[in-house]
């Protein structure tokens, strides 16, 4: 039997679960970000990130190399595309929800659900809204071709969906002049029955929220977000961040044990 750790509010474990849902396999959840369950987790990843798989003796962390166990274990019900050019500009995309577009919305997120007080910095919405729009831009391009970002539903777009769901609570616009493309995308999205159950988790898990759960007064910060929130000149406030020790660093990234 597999088992995943993940966690409803995570846009990379939501992606594990559609890629399994849509693969039609059964498997375990824990959810790794409770505090009560940061244990089973480290057990697994020291990194105590999520997601993570065991199958059998076998495990697996980040989510890209996730997909890809699960395309070579179970190749029926495939995510990858199999024309290679089809299938390189899938992976792509990919790696853009996964570094790019995360990295904004995340950077731009502690003040929705941390409990933070203070106001965001100067600029730093507006420069989150510009470079999705060029995201945007993009995307609108690769949608001439169909209904999904690559012609056939890929994990192009379950990278992409967990990510869009958060943009309205945001408040980051999409355009339906600029963008009626994309925003078509998100309705076909939305109205499949594989989507729809994400949203269900994540809107159950947001109703069932408990903060004394889940560590709110200390961010995990890795590579893409800072380098995103400093190649837009927030130096001194995330040296600010790093003083007032609300930064958690992750552990160091080593191959996990199988046993």
């Amino acid at each position: 039997m597999l088992k995943l750790y993940d966690n409803a509010f995570s846009p990379f474990a939501r992606k594990i679960r559609l890629a399994l849902d849509h693969k039609e396999l059964d498997y375990d959840v824990v959810d790794g970000l409770k505090k009560s369950n940061h244990g089973q987790l480290a057990a697994v990843n020291p990194r105590i990130e999520v997601p993570c798989l065991r199958d059998g003796d076998i495990t697996v962390v980040n989510s890209s190399d996730i997909v890809g166990h699960l395309e070579y274990r179970f190749p029926d019900r495939p995510v990858y595309p199999e024309e290679a050019g089809v299938r390189v500009r899938a992976r792509a995309w990919e790696r853009t929800a996964d570094t790019l577009v995360d990295s904004i919305l995340t950077d731009i997120s502690y003040w929705s659900w941390t409990g933070r007080t203070d106001p965001m910095p100067d600029g730093l919405f507006g420069a989150a809204q510009t470079d999705l729009d060029a995201v945007f831009d993009q995307l609108e391009r690769d949608l001439q071709t169909g209904p999904f970002i690559c012609g056939a539903l890929s994990i192009a777009d379950l990278a992409f969906f967990p990510h869009m769901t958060g943009l309205r609570t945001l408040r980051i616009g999409l355009s339906s002049e600029r963008h009626p493309r994309v925003l078509q995308w998100f309705k076909t999205m939305r109205g499949m029955d594989l989507f729809k159950a994400d949203m269900q988790r994540t809107r159950d898990y947001m109703q069932n929220f408990d903060p004394q759960e889940i560590e709110t007064g200390r961010i995990f910060w890795r590579g893409d977000r800072i380098e995103w929130i400093l190649a837009k000149g927030y130096h001194d406030w995330f040296l600010g961040e790093i003083k007032a020790e609300r930064v958690i660093w992750p552990g160091l990234s080593l191959p996990p044990g199988n046993n």
